[in-house]
């Protein structure tokens, strides 16, 4: 499914600017926009993770309903 797939790669991007924004601060550069970099992919990750929590839910709903008919 692609949307797993594509969980998976912002997964890596999100770390990737986490572990960025965590160097910059150990070298006390003062650019703010390294912050917000991890911010980007974050917002699509927070979508496709909730997504992929219902997925279970959203699909037991039809199947419970055929098993007590």
């Amino acid at each position: 499914m692609w949307i797993r797939q594509t969980h998976r790669w912002l997964s890596i991007a999100f770390t990737l600017a986490v572990i960025a924004n965590i160097v910059a601060m150990t070298m006390q550069l003062d650019a703010a926009w390294i912050g917000f970099l991890a911010l980007v992919p974050l917002i699509p990750l927070l979508a496709t993770g909730l997504y992929l929590f219902a997925l279970p839910y959203l699909g037991r709903r039809g199947v419970r309903g055929e098993a007590r008919s």
